[in-house]
């Protein structure tokens, strides 16, 4: 029977093993993680958890005692070292070797650092893990002042919750806005004012020199006091296992369709692969996202037991800020122009990226129906009428030329 070894118990590792048994697999599955805890969700971490509505029950993807009854071998706290491909194991930290038929890994990504003095200080706060998240929790309240480095999706999502914790909360961009990388500069723009309005201060174009006792130092001199330092600028895949044992790599481990590895019995799923978008004309992206996980373990799962690939999905994320509901589906590639349907005034609105006639990314706050049917028309891509598409007294179905 096929053994499978899963490196890895977050979001990906921990579902691959569930759709494994779902999918009819009877042979052994072994699921190894570095974590302390079963498979939990992550970006809960950055809202309920720190605010206190969310306990570990409340995170876990199942129950712990879901994997006895699945015969699924739940293995907390080990760190894999090294993979033999041709003897096909996997060497732990603790000089334990596991042997495998399919190796999944699914080891994730881990936070960017910043190589500037002081980046090494042991209270700079991260927020990847449940120990991170409680660590920021334990930092934030009434009277205290978090410093915010970086002003992606973490961190803003940080600043909301400090801020419904009576902390203050100030977030550090280097370049010219907000969600710079990922967002168009429409939702930027409105992020920014929508912080500002509920008390959060937020410094762009500024350049972090080095980290101190009292709070982060500034290009210029500027010391922008803080009790406690956030830093959250980006993600580095996860991929020094694969690499020392010689698989490809490229901003992550390079997998097909299937999840498949440049190694037929090696699967990478998750934050740490490089992988072909099939409604984005197959091109190649290194996606950070629970729906990415979930797709990816679908297909390494469906491979392993002989299963038809499942359907190409459209990417999509989401963020939660305050009263605010951001919902992403598809990827900018090849976007020439941007339109607005819906008020952004009012916090209800939509921001579709086309490429000539066809929406390739909405980005929608407090706009169910706009991402729902703008996720639709990206997977059918379909030819959209631009002026229909931006009046909102046109139903979504309704919006195709």
């Amino acid at each position: 029977m096929t053994k499978v070894l899963i490196i890895g118990a977050g979001h990906a590792g921990g579902s691959a093993a569930a759709f494994l048994r779902q999918y009819g697999h009877e042979g052994p599955i072994v699921l190894a993680g570095e974590e302390p805890a079963a498979p939990y969700q992550r970006p809960p971490l950055s809202k309920a958890w720190l605010k206190g509505e969310a306990g570990l029950e409340d995170l876990l993807l199942r129950p712990e005692s879901f994997y006895g009854e699945q015969n699924i071998e739940l293995r907390t706290g080990v760190t894999a070292t090294a993979i033999d491909r041709e003897a096909k194991t996997v060497t732990f930290a603790d000089g334990t070797v596991e042997s495998y038929d399919a190796l999944i890994l699914a080891t994730g990504s881990t936070a960017r650092r910043l190589t500037i003095p002081g980046a090494d200080r042991p209270d700079l706060l991260e927020l990847r893990t449940l120990a991170h998240a409680e660590a920021l929790k334990a930092a934030l309240g009434p009277g205290r002042r978090l410093a915010i480095v970086g002003g992606g999706y973490v961190g803003l999502e940080a600043a909301a919750s400090a801020r419904a914790l009576g902390a203050d909360a100030v977030v550090i961009e280097r370049t010219d806005r907000v969600l710079a990388r990922v967002a168009s500069k429409t939702l930027s723009d409105f992020f920014t004012a929508y912080h500002r309005k509920h008390g959060v201060e937020i410094l762009t174009s500024a350049e972090v020199t080095g980290f101190e006792d009292d709070g982060v130092r500034l290009a210029g001199g500027r010391l922008v006091e803080a009790d406690a330092v956030l830093v959250g600028v980006g993600a580095l895949a996860c991929d020094a296992l694969a690499r020392a044992a010689g698989l490809s790599c490229d901003n992550g481990v390079v997998v097909d369709e299937s999840a498949r590895t440049s190694d037929p019995a090696i699967y990478a799923i998750g934050d740490m692969t490089h992988r072909p978008i099939p409604v984005h004309d197959g091109r190649m992206h290194r996606l950070e996202s629970v729906p990415n996980a979930l797709e990816q373990a679908r297909q390494a799962a469906a491979a392993i037991v002989g299963r038809a690939a499942p359907t190409p999905e459209v990417p999509w994320f989401w963020s939660d800020q305050y009263d605010l509901k951001l919902q992403i589906a598809g990827l900018p590639d090849g976007a020439d122009r941007q339109v607005v349907r819906g008020d952004v005034e009012a916090a209800s609105f939509a921001v579709f990226h086309l490429a000539g006639d066809r929406i390739v990314c909405v980005e929608a706050v407090n706009a169910p129906a706009e991402f729902m049917g703008g996720r639709l028309l990206i997977g059918k891509k379909a030819a959209v009428d631009p002026e229909r598409l931006v009046d909102p007294a046109v139903p979504m179905k309704a919006v195709t030329a």
